[in-house]
């Protein structure tokens, strides 16, 4: 039987920074629809408080005209009481009668003139809270006209990459399929671990890309050999050198168009 041909590494970290650059570009599609949600569903809950501040004031208004009609009730039945009053002074029979009648009236004047105050009191708050409701009917109407946009904006962003995303997702499966399991598996494991979800990066001016801790000479030696996965002490990613990653960046962006 034949014996399988052995990948070299340099094949192995070609293919895993393949995968990587593809999952990247996912990861910043995630990312820039990520934010819009967030925002409007803020402008949603933003809005939903305006509207129950709305309907809030709107029933203290139309509790206070209610309260309006009330006194003006008060004042006609108090003058109603006024005029039988009146009638019943023109026949008194003595003074303990009249003397009755009398604080009946002036128990009525004070009602109406109580009632007359109450009136006063809820028109300048009415008044008040009408200010409040064309300042938060204004607040409503800007804040309706921003979420619609951001709708629309999501709307155009899920349109537009949702059919980048389905083609880099069957090639990041794709691609998979290329490198033995335990490297997937790796690889995997420490996209989600570190920062940026980036499990490979280059050594940029001999320091590791994501971490930025200086790579001594010899490993840099090694690194640019080829001949091993080597791993950042400090953050755990896998190290290739930069030429290597030029070289897989401008294949990959040829293939998924990035």
């Amino acid at each position: 039987m034949a014996k399988k041909k052995e990948i070299s590494i340099e094949k192995k970290l070609r293919a895993l920074y393949d995968l990587q650059l593809i999952d990247s570009r996912i990861d910043e599609i995630k990312n820039l629809r990520g934010e819009l949600p967030l925002e409007v569903e803020d402008l949603e809950n933003e809005i939903a408080g305006l509207n129950t501040k709305f309907e809030n004031v709107k029933a203290e208004v139309q509790e206070n005209e209610q309260g309006i009609r009330d006194q003006k009730q008060t004042i006609e039945t108090a003058k109603e009481l006024l005029k039988k009053y009146e009638e019943k002074l023109k026949n008194v029979r003595n003074n303990r009668e009249y003397n009755s009648i009398v604080k009946e009236q002036e128990y009525q004047d004070l009602e109406s003139q109580l009632a007359e105050k109450k009136i006063k009191e809820f028109k300048a708050f009415i008044e008040h809270k009408q200010e409040a409701i064309v300042s938060v009917t204004e607040k409503l109407e800007e804040r309706n006209a921003h979420l619609k946009a951001k709708k629309e904006e999501l709307d155009t962003i899920l349109k537009e990459t949702q059919k980048e995303e389905d083609l880099l997702q069957k090639k990041s499966a794709e691609f998979e399929t290329k490198i033995e399991e335990r490297l997937v598996t790796a690889y995997k494991r420490i996209r989600g671990s570190v920062r940026n979800g980036l499990a490979i990066v280059p050594v940029e001016r001999g320091a590791s890309g994501g971490s930025y801790f200086t790579i001594p000479p010899q490993i840099q030696l090694e690194i640019l050999s080829r001949n091993k996965i080597i791993m950042d002490e400090h953050s755990g990613r896998i190290l290739i050198d930069a030429e290597l990653a030029i070289e897989e960046q401008n294949k990959i962006s040829k293939i998924i168009g990035g």
